[in-house]
């Protein structure tokens, strides 16, 4: 293999590598680690400086920062300290009953939604009621991101990979509707059971949390009630876009941004230093870097050498055993490098076995469920996972790759665990 090869392979191994062990900050890392990617493909002639740059997913980022003014906008009015007690009051204080409030909230605006814009109006809110309760809001959010990749599975428009996959099969909305979804109706249950019993020592209520909820006022905490009103309608407009976005050939980037500049002029917002410093700019940095490495990675063959060792690994194995190998093949690579790459390296893969005589059909659903599910895995597995991540750096509990993995690996070896004996089960349901 060419130098190049190694090179790019030991870049992005060793920038995760200080990701996990939290030596930098993360951001920090992922722009050595891109930097150190584009020399390298500089000096080797694999990658340079204009590759890097049409790597960046701009719709991702576009997206992230649209709905992220949205968010800064409604910060200052109230409206999230006004749901935060809300929730509270309907959860009656209880940890347990309100983490699951919120999976199932979540989990339903995930499978309509992006999983990222889901996260990033729901993890405000999360955190809010976390400071009230005075309780830890790092198992609600990672349960949330958890739960938003996990339902974002059970359709066509819910996750990034099942978008891909649509366009390459090419598969139809109820098609995952019947094939993915009643999948993850199952996983889901597994893998809240799973957060409920990792997380036992933390959702623990007290009266004082029943006391504190009951004293609070709701009517009080909105502050800007016209500001609040005018943003949310924008939101909601952006909302039903995102449903129909396809419809004007328009992407769901554009609608965030569209509703983010819709909202600066209506509100007239005339501080807007004090807004941008409510951006999460490093989880925009972080992910910027990111798809530099990953595109490196590509450039570099590596994804590539991957999808030819699955091709000659198929050749002598049962399609429903390959099948099930796939998903757990998938689910690692996406935990580790990122669900939409693994994705997009594999699509062509599965073609070629089409093309070969093999049924393609059941393999794509196969990628569907390890692409979905893996990336629960890491911090890096999901984009929603980095965005909650990011979020939680504000409060007294910050999430580290660390504490992710413990709750996140196990789920990923639950939710396949389920998938695995599902697929295999009812093969011929998905095609076999």
């Amino acid at each position: 293999m060419e130098p190049g090869f190694y090179a790019a392979l030991l870049i992005f191994i060793g920038t995760l590598t200080f990701i996990f062990l939290e030596r930098v900050h993360r951001a920090v890392a992922a722009l050595a680690g891109g930097g150190a990617m584009i020399a390298a493909g500089v000096f080797y002639e694999f990658y340079n400086e204009e590759e890097a740059y049409a790597s960046i997913d701009f719709e991702t980022l576009g997206l992230l920062f649209g709905m992220m003014v949205l968010v800064a906008l409604l910060r200052p009015t109230g409206f999230f300290e006004y749901l935060a007690i809300q929730t509270g009051r309907i959860s009656k204080g209880k940890p347990v009953v309100m983490l699951i409030m919120l999976g199932i909230v979540t989990t339903v605006l995930s499978m309509f939604l992006d999983n990222v814009t889901t996260v990033i109006l729901i993890a405000p809110i999360t955190i809010l009621i976390c400071e009230v309760l005075g309780l830890n809001p790092a198992p609600f959010l990672i349960s949330e991101a958890i739960l938003s990749n996990a339902g974002g599975v059970g359709t066509l428009i819910g996750d990034p990979p099942n978008v891909l996959i649509s366009s390459a099969a090419p598969f139809t909305f109820g098609d995952f509707l019947v094939h993915t979804l009643p999948v993850v109706f199952f996983v889901w249950l597994a893998v809240l059971a799973v957060l409920l019993y990792l997380f036992r020592d933390e959702l623990i209520g007290t009266s004082e949390m029943i006391k504190r909820v009951n004293q609070l006022d709701s009517s009080r905490a909105l502050k800007d009630k016209v500001t609040a009103r005018k943003v949310l309608i924008i939101l909601g407009i952006a909302v039903i876009f995102f449903f129909i976005h396809h419809r004007f050939h328009v992407s769901p980037s554009f609608v965030a941004m569209g509703a983010a500049v819709t909202a600066l002029l209506w509100v007239n917002s005339e501080d807007v230093p004090s807004l941008l410093e409510h951006i999460e700019w490093s989880a925009l940095i972080f992910f910027a870097a990111l798809f530099v490495m990953v595109g490196g990675l590509e450039a570099a063959g590596v994804l590539e050498r991957t999808a030819e060792f699955i091709l000659k690994f198929s050749a002598n194995i049962e399609p429903v055993w390959f099948g099930v190998i796939l998903i757990w093949v998938i689910a690692i690579l996406s935990a580790i490098i990122d669900n939409i790459p693994v994705t997009i390296a594999l699509i062509p893969v599965i073609h070629q076995l089409g093309a070969a005589g093999m049924n393609a059909e059941p393999l794509w659903w196969a990628l569907a469920l390890g692409a979905g599910f893996g990336g629960n895995g890491t911090i890096i597995g999901s984009t929603a996972n980095i965005i909650v991540v990011s979020l939680s750096e504000k409060t007294r509990s910050p999430i580290t790759a660390k504490s992710w993995s413990k709750v996140g690996i196990p789920v990923v070896l639950v939710a396949c665990t389920v998938a695995t004996i599902l697929y295999a089960s009812f093969y011929s349901w998905f095609g076999g």
